[in-house]
């Protein structure tokens, strides 16, 4: 419990304080500079080029690194850096910066989790741990409607008081999870010697696991080596998975940023647009958590992706349609609820079927950071003059969610072809009583490629 609050507490504040629906803070510094045509876009795509290329490296050095030292600095530095521009190209510059700083924070999150739990309990966690960007999401649009009747105190705008306000609350939490932030199963300090043997112990069994092992430390080694590299940008899976984790994360950036935007399209003030933002995000949460509990329970990943794509097919195509704003606003719940909670599985299911503490990591942050390409994608493509329809963006989100009702089965029958091949093959082991012919050594380095290792579905 210590390890999911103090997590849960740095994505809360963390997703709160830059990019929740609307980015208010950003829309109000470019309102201040004047931004005109595709400005906006384009200041808000630069924090993709900077997390996504520091990603993989930065989760290497969370390896290198204890996580209390990694992840604090991270968070205090966000706040500071966007508060920093006063002209075009220095909110340009900043945004590289911010998603820079930002970058391993996720996946090094993640990563860490699955340090921590067996790999068929990692859904649930990485769940509570995301659904505080959804409640952030949510208390978002609460905080900018209030903190707005600010404006004028002291001289300052309203969406200054809202940088003001949540960035010490920013700043202090990433202050005190420099001390409350458990680094190690393995060194942890609140656990006796008998726990932290369990926990360890916890990692490497599994007892509803059909051949009795969990399999997330098949080819765990200590220290790094290039053929780690090597074998994850080899791997079929991370490809075939970086495919399905864009068909989520595009739905999830376009709804994200621009839901306030859709809202005010049906005819809204701004202010209560934001107020609207609030039940869709609720329910998404809640969403989220049950389909995490759930998911862990049955062991199983890809029918709750296909599940968040299906609603995120109904709610684009009502959006894109021409009902009612009533019916369209009801058509963004599918879409928020759809991307937010199939997105801890689309991290899990990769994280799952990658054996190796440095081949997991490598290969989350890969696709994490190759995959929000298509958040940059989602952050241009919703233009004022396609307002009210947004024909563009909704056509492009739709096509992602294509890609995804591809992509999933795919990977699903590949796994249960490759599991059934290995099911045989250790059959026919067993029934001419042949011993393993592979050394312990080179049974860590086969990774998940081992013969009793079996894939996630």
């Amino acid at each position: 419990m210590p390890i999911l609050t103090v997590v849960y507490l740095v994505s809360f504040i963390d997703r709160g304080d830059d990019d929740c629906p609307g980015n208010a803070k950003l829309q109000g510094i470019t309102t201040q500079l004047n931004l005109t045509g595709h400005e906006y876009n384009i200041a808000l795509v630069r924090w993709n080029d900077g997390y996504c290329v520091f990603e993989c490296p930065a989760n290497l050095v969370l390896k290198r690194l204890r996580p209390s030292r990694w992840v604090s600095p991270k968070i205090i530095w966000m706040p500071t850096l966007t508060r920093l521009p006063n002209f075009y190209p220095q909110l340009v510059a900043v945004r590289f910066l911010l998603g820079t700083a930002e970058a391993g924070l996720f996946p090094g999150v993640v990563y860490y989790l699955s340090i921590w739990f067996p790999r068929h309990m990692l859904q649930y966690r990485i769940g509570i741990f995301y659904g505080a960007a959804s409640m952030a999401g949510a208390f978002s649009g609460l905080l900018a409607y209030g903190i707005g009747f600010m404006s004028g105190t002291r001289g300052r705008l309203g969406w200054s008081w809202i940088f003001i306000l949540e960035g010490i609350a920013t700043v202090v939490v990433g202050f005190c999870a420099f001390f409350l932030l458990v680094d190690f199963p393995a060194t942890s300090k609140f656990l006796t010697p008998d726990e932290r043997s369990y926990v360890i112990w916890r990692k490497s069994k599994s007892p509803r696991y059909s051949l009795q092992y969990d399999n997330s430390s098949v080819g765990e080694e200590e220290h790094f080596e290039m053929r780690h590299f090597w074998a994850v940008i080899s791997d079929w899976q991370l490809w075939l998975h970086i495919l399905i984790y864009m068909s989520i994360v595009g739905p999830l950036y376009g709804i994200t940023l621009f839901l306030p935007t859709i809202i005010n399209s049906f005819g809204y003030s701004p202010a209560i647009s934001q107020l609207l933002t609030v039940p869709p995000y609720v329910v998404a949460t809640i969403t989220m958590y049950l389909w995490g509990l759930y998911s862990d329970k049955i062991q199983k990943r890809s029918p709750f992706i296909l599940a968040g794509l299906i609603c995120c097919l109904i709610g684009y195509a009502i959006n894109i349609s021409n009902a009612p704003s009533g019916v369209k606003y009801f058509g963004t719940f599918f879409v928020v609820t759809g991307s937010y909670a199939a997105f801890p599985g689309t991290v899990a299911w990769l994280g799952n079927n990658l054996a190796g503490q440095y081949k997991r990591g490598i290969g989350m942050a890969i696709q994490i950071g190759v995959g929000n390409f298509s958040g940059a994608i989602a952050s241009n493509i919703y233009r004022s003059q396609d307002s009210p329809r947004f024909l563009v963006g909704h056509g492009v989100e739709l096509m992602f969610v294509g890609m995804g009702l591809i992509c999933v089965p795919v990977a699903v029958l590949s796994y249960v072809r490759i599991n059934k091949k290995r099911d045989e093959l250790q059959r026919e082991a067993l029934e001419k009583g042949e011993a393993n012919k592979y050394t312990p050594q080179q049974l860590r380095e086969m990774g998940d490629r081992e013969p009793s290792f079996r894939y996630t579905l």
